[in-house]
């Protein structure tokens, strides 16, 4: 069974989990929360420009590359991230495919490709020892504001389970030679050199790699960037909830924001995680008091939040293929006429 199946049948499947939630909680009283913040919710579109900004630096801090008159700047990194981001959470792509088009569009801007795919990969890595600090810290503050740990002991369980992963990611890249390894392997089984192994380019890429790690202050400031993007972002929880009418702490918003991104990033196969942040949001929620009618209209705001702020970032992706596909065309036609000259 391929991926993209796996992808469509799951989402499929959350998809039913989110639709059985809102009829449960009766579409009525969500649609009643919505209707009750009106217009001012529009405010989370400018204001997610913030977190995803503090991330954006902190992946610039990776890039950094040797000659200054290639240097992605920071509105260009914007554009990429949001691409990025809306591609992971739209698409069914499983959350790899952003970083796929990142590292293309990374490479407009001449920078190598072995450059540009370094800087995501140790970003992504970046992300995931973000993603368990964040946690921890959602879980310690979820156990202060209940006082039960019995109840995060699944999470808990998860995520000590997947742990390895990360740790095993970390040490393999900083001393094996994975891209070397997987370009030879793709040499072995397609005869020879090809495009494929040509867009690995396993040797320097893994060198790439050795660099960043070479860089422990850059990669220290990078993981700092990110960390206060995951931490103002939970304001979007704090500031839509007291929107909807049901206003909660500062440090109720930055926990169950937290275990909501652990389980979305746990059952990472699910597309836009459908069913997993609506169940995420009404389970912990509930422990501090939430009513699930308000964590249901919570993630449907967040989901509108996504679209609003997602497709004119993929739309403007899919106008900027088009017009380098054109330039790229009307190159070639007139690079014959102006030799016949």
């Amino acid at each position: 069974m391929s991926m993209k199946l796996i992808s469509y049948i799951a989402g499929l499947l959350g998809l039913g989990v989110a639709i059985a939630l809102v009829a449960h909680q009766g579409w009525g009283e969500i649609a009643a929360a919505i209707d009750r913040a009106g217009w001012p919710l529009l405010w989370l579109l400018p204001f997610h420009i913030l977190p995803l900004l503090f991330d954006v630096i902190g992946w610039r801090v990776l890039i950094a590359p040797r000659d200054p008159r290639r240097q992605a700047t920071l509105p260009f990194l914007f554009w990429v991230a949001a691409i990025r981001e809306a591609s992971n959470r739209l698409l069914p792509v499983a959350n790899i495919g952003g970083e796929i088009i990142g590292i293309r569009l990374v490479k407009w801007r001449g920078i190598g490709g072995a450059a540009a795919a370094a800087s995501v990969i140790m970003e992504v890595l970046l992300t995931l020892v973000n993603q368990y600090l964040f946690t921890a810290l959602g879980i310690i503050l979820l156990i202060e504001l209940t006082q039960s740990i019995s109840a995060f002991s699944t999470v808990i369980s998860a995520l000590a389970a997947s742990l390895p992963l990360p740790i095993f990611l970390i040490i393999i890249l900083r001393h094996g030679k994975v891209f070397s390894r997987l370009e030879g392997f793709a040499e072995k089984l397609l005869g020879g050199r090809s495009k494929l192994t040509e867009l690995i380019d396993g040797t320097n890429l893994d060198q790439e790699i050795r660099e960043q790690y070479s860089r422990p202050l850059r990669l220290m400031a990078a993981t700092g960037w990110q960390f206060i993007g995951y931490v103002v972002g939970s304001f979007e929880t704090w500031l839509a909830l007291h929107l909807l009418g049901y206003p909660i702490s500062v440090w109720d918003a930055i926990a169950i924001e937290a275990v909501t991104q652990a389980l979305r990033h746990i059952i990472f196969v699910v597309p836009a995680g459908l069913g997993v942040q609506e169940g995420g949001l009404v389970l912990f929620g509930n422990m501090i008091g939430l009513p699930p009618e308000a964590s249901v209209a919570l993630s449907l705001v967040k989901r509108m939040r996504e679209v609003a702020f997602g497709v004119p970032a993929l739309i403007s992706w899919q106008w900027a293929e088009t017009r380098r596909l054109y330039a790229g065309s009307a190159a070639r036609v007139s690079g014959p006429s102006e030799e016949n000259h």
